[in-house]
């Protein structure tokens, strides 16, 4: 069987972290990728759940909402009666 190379840009720090992991386990970096290749081949998926997050959850979405309630705490909002409105 003839190997090939795969060459993958990720952020320096989850590779060395990722590095660490494998060496924990008892694995080089090299088998466990080829564990998550073997995986996505047997099962015809990737082996793990990806989603995005709730939007509402976001980080600025977060920061927004944190500086609106330290305005309403600190006095700087306004009272509103609420509206209700009829089932059409």
């Amino acid at each position: 069987m003839a190997l090939s190379t795969l060459t993958a840009r990720v952020d320096e720090s989850d590779k060395n972290a990722f590095d660490a992991f494998c060496d924990s386990v008892g694995l080089t970096t090299s088998a466990a990728i080829n564990i998550y290749v073997k995986a996505v081949l047997r099962e015809h998926r990737i082996p793990f759940e990806i989603r995005q997050e709730d939007p509402f959850y976001n980080a600025s979405n977060q920061a927004y909402i944190m500086k609106s309630v330290a305005e309403l705490k600190s006095g700087k909002g306004t009272l509103h009666e609420l509206i209700e409105v009829e089932d059409e």
